[in-house]
């Protein structure tokens, strides 16, 4: 990136922002303006084409580190802004807080789990924001042992998050990985469990779980490098710090790295690969030090994940069909691969799991999540475990050993809030174990699911999850949700926080888009790279298709995504931006081009495959100049929006909505509200601590009803 442009600073510094748009006292009758960032001539060339850039200034050159005074400016002052225009809805924010908070159950705990000679779980305690973990003898289940005090960790910080979370084979050591800033750099610590004392081990720079091996004396894990990229595996010795020793090292740009474990604990699982081809090697826990085997050498495009079961390996691949196959071979050939289960046009093979006595797929048949149980004797021997709502998400739960006559599985719905089973192997029964609790009331029999498909604009059939009140006026205002990238399908599952909305006369829709595999591999092929304008164009259809059969109407909308969803919410709202009557866009993925033109970033490398290279190919360049929220800002009307940023995010770096927003600020005709709130001490997922994170869900919520004219 160029240094930003220092026009007049002979003289004076520039201001961040014009003086004329200052921000006033809530209390105060004067007009409450927002502030608007100062352009600055800057501007580059590719592929022949100039592109100018003129609130690139707001990237300041020293990131990480943020330290540039008129950057910092602007974002005091926007955040002063936004603190000024929600701080007179502040008790309908105070409301929904509450209500939001009546429908949690505080002192919840999750269901125990058996592993090895211990079960574990974790709990919050009433009012706590973090989690406590603990443990219990299966021999003694009357007795419990704290292993870890999420509140006492946190205490004092302004931000807290726990990573890596491993308790040794023998029981004795818990390795564990916190993040005190949001930026996903993570120091790891070893607790002696027998003691209670932390080992002096530090181990800097973690971003993936530790894997135990060397019999509990050795930790495997993956180290981001300044970029925030995991290039290399190193184990570490227990006891030991500094010293630290590299078993792999990934020089493909692009390329992450990260260690896993065998089902049966007995090899290292070295993972690498980009967004759409991978590469295994598997190391023995014995001796982490051993030459790699190499499953098979990486090919463009390919993708496949291994795991191993008395020598064979089994390998879910997608090499002869887009939909994966499940294949096994011999841990003496490993890339003599012989199909167990064939790839199918109908049913997208997503993942497997290998137990003693069978095997479990997964995956999606018609858009709805399947778990099969599978013989190793007989490959076509299968029994798929049946879940009857019309929409929901469901697949297995926590299932750390191997021999087992049971299986815990997770299940929720737009109307069924989360349940936790055990699904007896031997009776094929399941058994109840926990159903979220919510204290206020929940009566799911005063709402409708539905699903739905939508025409896009090239003939393809977009699934519509639908959640209402069965009493609902059509025609009333609804909400859109949609992410459309990376293959993630949004699963149709259960949110306390929706029923805010719903409750209010909102309908709540997911758009399937493509982008997500929801439908499938081939759907979220059809949603990147070249025909990534696939996923805007099937967000707004659907938005058109819900007015046109009464569902809602033009103009009573409401919108939100988040990252790459994010995006989506930038690209729609200047395709479309009479059908929306608010958006909310979270640390949303905006200045496309220029990212992908700086290989310095955290990701952009390992995201060429995804949007494309714009620097190598003037295609690309030309493609997603086309669609890039940021640079496709024009003169028109734009609808409410509320927009955030994380000051210390890597995913999506702070500036990209600033600059955004500074844009649609400087375009925009209308004199709808534009909101942005960056978080000063937090990353990619906003503040830490589930009640600071429910805070900021209830402001999305009150901007919402305030924009659309609903009663506060």
């Amino acid at each position: 990136m160029e240094p930003r442009l220092a026009t007049a600073r002979a003289t004076a510094p520039i201001p961040p922002f014009q003086d004329d748009h200052t921000v006033t006292d809530t209390a105060s009758s004067a007009p409450i303006l927002p502030p608007v960032a100062q352009q600055r001539e800057h501007s580059f060339t590719r592929h022949g084409v100039r592109v100018s850039d003129p609130w690139a200034w707001l990237r300041d050159p020293s990131y990480p580190r943020v330290e540039d005074e008129d950057v910092l400016a602007y974002l005091r002052a926007e955040n002063a802004y936004f603190d000024a225009q929600m701080g007179q809805h502040a008790k309908l924010v105070d409301d929904l807080f509450a209500e939001m908070r009546a429908r949690m159950k505080e002192d919840d705990s999750t269901v125990p789990q058996r592993d090895g000679d211990f079960e574990y779980w974790s709990e919050f305690e009433e009012g706590a924001q973090y989690r406590k973990f603990y443990r219990r003898p299966v021999a003694h289940p009357d007795s419990r042992e704290l292993l870890l005090d999420g509140p006492a960790l946190a205490e004092g910080l302004d931000y807290f998050d726990l990573g890596a979370f491993s308790v040794s084979e023998n029981g004795r050591y818990l390795a564990y990985s916190t993040d005190t800033t949001g930026g996903e750099f993570y120091t790891g610590f070893v607790k002696d469990l027998q003691t209670g004392e932390l080992l002096p081990d530090r181990i800097a720079d973690v971003n993936t779980g530790f894997v135990w091996a060397a019999d509990d004396t050795m930790l495997v894990y993956g180290r981001a490098n300044e970029n925030w990229r995991v290039d290399r595996v190193l184990v570490h010795r227990l006891g030991h710090t500094g010293d630290d020793r590299e078993i792999y090292v990934e020089e493909q740009l692009g390329f992450t790295v990260s260690p896993g474990l065998s089902a049966q604990r007995d090899w290292i699982v070295l993972s690498t690969g980009d967004n759409e081809t991978s590469e295994v090697r598997l190391v023995p826990a014995a001796d982490p030090f051993a030459s790699p085997v190499l499953v098979r050498e990486r090919r463009a495009g390919v993708e496949y994940e291994v795991d191993i079961r008395d020598g064979t390996l089994f390998i879910l691949a997608n090499d002869d069909h887009v939909n994966f196959r499940l294949a096994t071979a011999s841990l003496a050939t490993p890339g003599e691969w012989t199909t167990l289960i064939a790839g199918s046009d109908d049913f997208y093979l997503t993942d497997f799991e290998l137990f003693a006595d069978f095997y479990v797929t997964e995956g999606r048949l018609a858009g709805l999540d399947q778990v099969q149980l599978r013989s190793y004797a007989d490959p076509a021997q299968m029994r798929a475990i049946d879940f009857p709502e019309e929409a929901y998400c469901a697949g297995l739960g926590n299932n750390p050993e191997y021999a087992v006559d049971r299986l815990r599985l997770s299940y929720e719905s737009p109307v069924t809030p989360d349940t936790v089973y055990d699904y007896h192997v031997g009776e094929g029964r399941l058994e109840t174990l926990k159903v979220r609790e919510i204290p206020s009331g929940f009566d799911p029999s005063q709402y409708r699911v539905e699903r739905i498909s939508v025409r896009a604009r090239d003939g393809a059939m977009v699934p519509v999850s639908i959640l209402s009140r069965a009493d609902r006026n059509p025609g009333g205002p609804l909400h859109l949700y949609a992410y459309g990238a990376y293959g993630y399908a949004v699963p149709p599952g259960f949110s306390t926080s929706r029923l805010s909305l719903v409750d209010r006369g909102f309908a709540y829709a997911i758009a399937h888009i493509r982008g997500g595999d929801d439908l499938g591999r081939d759907w979220y092929l059809q949603g990147k790279l070249a025909a990534r304008t696939n996923t805007f164009n099937d967000f707004v259809d659907v938005s058109r298709a819900l007015v046109e059969r009464g569902y809602t109407a033009t103009g009573r909308i409401s919108a939100s995504g988040g990252s790459a969803g994010g995006e989506l919410m930038g690209a729609v709202v200047n395709q479309a931006p009479d059908l929306f009557g608010a958006v909310v866009a979270h640390v949303p993925f905006v200045d496309v081009l220029n990212t992908m033109l700086d290989a310095d970033l955290p990701l952009t490398p390992g995201e060429w495959s995804e949007w494309g290279n714009p620097e190598q190919s003037a295609e690309a360049f030309r493609h997603i100049l086309g669609y890039s929220p940021y640079e496709q800002v024009t003169r028109q009307d734009y609808p409410p929006m509320l927009v955030t940023a994380g000051l210390n995010d890597p995913r999506v770096t702070y500036w990209e909505p600033a600059k955004w927003v500074a844009r649609l600020r400087a375009h925009k005709t209308d004199d709808n509200i534009l909101l942005l709130k960056t978080n000063m001490g937090a990353g990619h997922a906003g503040k830490s601590g589930r009640f600071e994170g429910l805070r900021e869900t209830a402001e999305e919520v009150a901007f919402i009803l305030w924009q659309m004219g609903v009663a506060e």
